[in-house]
């Protein structure tokens, strides 16, 4: 396993949008809530690029503005397939072999993208502590299918170090801040 390298790498989020976000467990969206903005700041301090997809936004609502307001040029991408690797988010992603992934939900979006993207010689990195489904044996099971199918189990805080590598300077400071 190599090291996370934040010039290679950019962060996704998958579909964390209103009417889906309000059918997840309080604690558990909570929780991806927090670590996807973590996520957010460290991509921000180590310069990674931020893609965003929305499933359907007609129907499921916009991305979280907790999330939306945090974002540099936010422009989200619009889909209805389940993964998010869509040809604008290749687009996006061009010149990027590793990603973090994000978001909802596990068993479906997040798990069809881990293997989309695996197939494309890519890898995820999937944020266990920031991504979740609406019934805990979805979510375990999600975890299991990602795994299987190539994708790296991780959490936020463990990519953004190993990705700082050592203490001090404003990434890590910026880190330590957002993680907290």
């Amino acid at each position: 396993m190599h090291r996370f390298n934040p010039g290679a790498a950019a962060l996704l989020i998958i579909d964390i949008q209103d009417r889906l976000a309000a059918q997840m467990q309080p604690p558990k969206l909570e929780r991806v809530l927090n670590r996807t903005l973590a996520a957010i700041e460290g991509a921000k301090a180590l310069g990674m690029p931020i893609v965003v997809t929305e499933q359907y936004p007609k129907g499921l609502g916009p991305t979280l503005k907790v999330l939306s307001d945090k974002i540099p040029d936010f422009k989200p991408i619009e889909k209805i397939e389940f993964s998010a690797f869509v040809p604008e988010a290749k687009a996006r992603l061009q010149g990027r072999s590793t990603v973090l992934l994000t978001g909802m939900e596990t068993h479906i979006c997040v798990f069809q993208t881990t293997r989309a993207m695996v197939e494309a010689n890519l890898t995820p990195y999937v944020a266990v502590d920031a991504v979740t489904s609406r019934a805990d044996a979805d979510e375990r099971v999600g975890f299991e299918l990602c795994r299987n199918a190539g994708g790296l189990l991780t959490t936020v805080e463990t990519v953004l170090f190993d990705a700082l590598g050592k203490a001090g300077g404003p990434a890590f400071k910026a880190i330590s801040a957002a993680v907290k």
